[in-house]
């Protein structure tokens, strides 16, 4: 009996889709359906049913499209955190725009996939956004990065140049703050590797990755671990 088929050993994932295009949600709807770890609880094809919706069924997760009526779904984002505070917010859209992928994430969407994602990906994406890890779209890795990238230079930038012997960049300073098991767990990350692959790479107990990763994101002064990776890849970890 395949892993699909067994009977789920904890309460199914809770699932709202929030997309105008109709054929693509009912195959969503459809795909998602055949996991037994997932159920979805509805659906909706605009930005405000798709809030009354959150109110209503106060999912674990919300899959949004970025492109819907009148509205962009990062514009949403804010009012659905606040309507459905227990849910994460995994966009799912075909803008490849780093500026939406920007947005979103600091709009405080748990993840950035696009429509051309495998299904067994997307399946694998909500179940690691519900463990509380953060995704994004391997395609978007690299746009990710150099947004970072740009912000941090506006950011040096907009003050004066430090003196002569003044400290090293704030990121790499608190890289160096790392003990070489949190680089090798931040390696991990910024590979896209979840807990439990981690884990299992070093030998050591998911748990223990858990608190590595509390520890990293401390220590780098972030709050997710796209934020991580990003400073990770961004001085050659990746």
């Amino acid at each position: 009996m395949s892993e699909k088929q067994r009977a789920p050993t904890a309460p199914p994932v809770r699932i709202l889709i929030i997309d105008d295009h109709t054929l693509f949600r009912r195959g969503l709807i459809a795909l998602l359906a055949r996991d037994a770890r997932l159920q979805i609880v509805g659906d909706a094809g605009d930005a405000g049913e798709g809030l009354r919706r959150a109110q209503e069924l106060q999912p674990d997760v919300i899959l949004l499209d970025n492109h819907l009526p009148g509205v962009l779904g990062v514009d949403v984002l804010p009012a659905l955190r606040e309507t459905a505070p227990g849910a994460r917010l995994l966009m799912l859209t075909v803008s490849e725009d780093e500026n939406d992928l920007s947005a979103a994430l600091r709009a405080g969407a748990a993840g950035y996939l696009l429509k051309t994602t495998e299904g067994d990906d997307l399946v694998a994406a909500i179940l690691r956004v519900v463990a509380g890890d953060s995704v994004v779209a391997p395609e978007m890795t690299s746009k990710l990065i150099s947004a970072y990238r740009v912000a941090a230079v506006s950011a040096v930038s907009a003050v004066p140049a430090p003196a002569a012997g003044a400290a090293a960049p704030a990121a790499a300073t608190a890289l160096a703050g790392l003990s070489p098991r949190e680089i090798e767990v931040l390696r991990g990350i910024a590979r896209g590797d979840s807990n439990k692959e981690i884990a299992r790479d070093y030998g050591i107990a998911e748990t223990t990755v858990k608190i590595h990763v509390q520890h990293i994101l401390r220590k780098l002064g972030v709050a997710t671990r796209v934020q991580a990776a990003v400073i990770a890849s961004a001085n050659g970890l990746a």
